[in-house]
């Protein structure tokens, strides 16, 4: 079977994008009668103007959908940054290895007590996240960390530089069951105007990363675009076919879709395209209509309001009281959980600020069930 990589390079994206700008509904109709999508051209259809104005009932679908195969649960993760250090210059990205912050990799330890803070707050899931720098594969300390967090944290996902299939294989048998690689945009010219220097730089080579870290193992894969880099509608279509690739062949793993939004970091990044808030919404809920089984996550990205009214409407994982920075967590104050001082080693700046206890407070008074651990390691053995 092709690679995504493969298969990209033949899809008509930028024709299903004019199919998206269509303000007839002609194509639409059907789709919102049968409450799904069941080709990119449906999904096309669901992103266009004319779906906007039916922006209630794509929310009604996309609740239903999401309730029938995930229940009233939304599951609850902390990142966990080990480093700022990396070796790619991307414009929009705060790790900017020509942006002038202050350079941290946190020793084993170190990453251990930032966990165990993490666990106080009820934490049983956690990403770990570090700038593309190879001396992070090259030595076991990825392997290590894994190890000694698993009796802290059961479920352990990481969000590192792509890798061949080989090197995957250690952090698989260490324990972390997924990862995490977003393209940032799919939009071949815009990605190589933005990434001017390191590995980064190779698109094709990126784009194929979840799927030699399935035949790695991994038993959950991560994707997603960087919304503001590119024309929204052109990155949630090539996004929605790489999802629907995904769920074909690497059919044994979970796949999880986030929707992140540009943030202010360092190097002052101007965003090309800001998306709207309800066109956020309105991907959301196109995605679930295409994807019922995917998990989708929201990031502390988005304002708080944002992310209370998405709780019913499609979400299934959300992030809370989240730190950017290596070394975060140990300037919060463990009693209202909130920074004691500028971190200025952050990779952007987060909108929703409030403590994880009241992040499951809020899903709790909405009816549904903040979840901090959705399964026990001794039933995957």
């Amino acid at each position: 079977m092709s690679t995504f990589s493969e298969i990209y390079r033949t899809l008509p994206v930028e024709a299903l994008v004019q199919q998206s700008l269509d303000t007839s509904g002609r194509t639409l109709d059907p789709v919102l009668r049968r409450g799904r999508a069941l080709t990119l051209t449906d999904f096309a259809a669901l992103l266009s103007p004319a779906a906007g104005e039916h922006l209630e009932t794509l929310c009604q679908h996309s609740q239903a959908l999401t309730r029938k195969h995930f229940g009233k649960t939304i599951r609850l993760f902390a990142p966990l940054y080990l480093s700022n250090e990396c070796v790619n210059i991307c414009k929009y990205c705060g790790f900017s290895r020509n942006n002038p912050i202050p350079r941290i990799t946190l020793p084993v330890d170190k990453v251990v007590a930032e966990a165990e803070l993490l666990a106080k707050q009820g934490f049983r899931s956690i990403l770990l996240v570090a700038g593309e720098h190879p001396k992070f594969v090259s030595n076991g300390y990825v392997e290590d960390i894994i190890e000694r967090l698993l009796p802290i944290m059961p479920s352990v996902l990481l969000e590192i530089a792509p890798l061949e299939t080989e090197p995957y294989r250690p952090f698989v048998r260490a324990g972390c069951e997924g990862l995490v690689v977003y393209q940032e945009t799919y939009h071949q010219p815009t990605y190589e105007e933005l990434h001017t220097a390191g590995p980064k730089r190779k698109f094709f080579w990126r784009m194929d990363a979840p799927e030699r870290a399935y035949a790695a193992g991994f038993r959950r894969l991560g994707i997603g675009a960087l919304y503001g880099l590119y024309n929204w509608r052109h990155d949630a279509i090539a996004l929605a076919a790489h999802a629907l690739h995904l769920t074909r062949r690497c059919w044994k793993a979970q796949i999880s879709i986030s929707l992140p939004r540009m943030r202010p970091a360092a190097g002052g990044f101007q965003q090309k395209e800001f998306m709207q808030d309800r066109e956020l919404v309105q991907t959301l809920c196109a995605l679930r209509l295409l994807l019922p089984h995917a998990q989708f996550v929201l990031s502390t990205r988005e304002p708080a309001h944002l992310r209370d009214g998405l709780v019913t409407l499609g979400v299934t994982t959300m992030s809370a009281g989240a730190s950017t920075e290596p070394g975060g967590y140990s300037s919060f104050d463990e009693t209202s959980w909130t920074p004691t001082r500028e971190q200025s080693g952050e990779q952007f700046h987060i909108s929703d600020e409030r403590p994880p206890k009241v992040i499951a407070d809020m899903i709790a008074r909405q009816g549904y069930e903040p979840v901090w651990k959705d399964f026990d390691l001794a039933l995957v053995k």
